[in-house]
């Protein structure tokens, strides 16, 4: 877990890792209210989730995941069922178990905490990110990871597509935004976007038809749960029995 927060914050922000998955999930609170929201839950991790509430005498508000996960089964029906929290994803998604959809342009308030919805996709067709101003973080779910980009070969996702929400709407953020991914597989926690615009291989592609060529010739292995997880989670985590 990391913090990096101003110094004036009324917020607690914590950030949570599945080593099985390599998926982070973040813990977002206002202090006064002892409100909290989480991004991309993890079943197996809700246990621990709720230990955390508990001991921050926290009240899980809010559920949101940024897409359909296709590696690992989200924790949001679990969550629900547990402290009566709200599941929320964008209106694109398939899931028929939401208590709220959002879209583009859209604000998930919590106290003194207000994300800003940004429709980002191109690793699936139900992608968004997050962006919270006043402390300068984005939550970008499998869009932009720490160099590298979600990938795009399933669940309806497209590299053009990819390629125009990073470059019209998530790297239009300022260079100093934190980045806070979905995922990270080299024991990253976070970056910036400046860093990334710099470092980033798949940033580098010289112009959209580059980048979708790049995406294309990747040769990735299917996940290994994803004949599971996709139909779990448009259940909010709930198994086929």
């Amino acid at each position: 877990m990391i913090t990096a927060l101003k110094a004036d914050t009324n917020m607690i922000f914590k950030q949570l890792f599945d080593s099985e998955s390599s998926t982070y999930s973040y813990l977002l609170a206002d202090e006064q209210t002892g409100e909290a929201l989480v991004i991309d839950s993890v079943l197996d991790g809700s246990e621990e989730l709720l230990s955390l509430l508990d001991q921050l005498g926290l009240r899980l508000a809010i559920a949101i995941d940024t897409h359909t996960h296709a590696d690992h089964i989200t924790g949001m029906g679990s969550l629900r069922e547990k402290t009566g929290c709200i599941t929320m994803m964008g209106h694109q998604s398939q899931a028929h178990c939401l208590s709220k959809t959002f879209t583009h342009g859209e604000q998930i308030n919590l106290g003194s905490i207000q994300l800003e919805v940004i429709y980002s996709p191109g690793h699936t067709d139900d992608s968004y990110s997050f962006y919270l101003a006043s402390e300068g973080m984005l939550f970008s779910g499998d869009t932009l990871l720490i160099g590298g980009t979600g990938r795009t070969d399933f669940q309806n996702g497209d590299p053009g597509i990819q390629y125009d929400s990073l470059h019209r709407r998530i790297l239009t953020l300022p260079d100093n935004t934190l980045l806070y991914p979905g995922h990270d597989y080299k024991g990253q926690s976070n970056s910036t976007l400046g860093a990334e615009k710099i470092s980033n291989p798949r940033l580098q592609m010289p112009d959209r038809q580059a980048y979708k060529e790049l995406m294309n010739s990747l040769a990735l292995l299917k996940p290994k749960l994803m004949d599971i997880a996709v139909s779990a989670n448009q259940a909010c985590g709930k198994l086929a029995t």
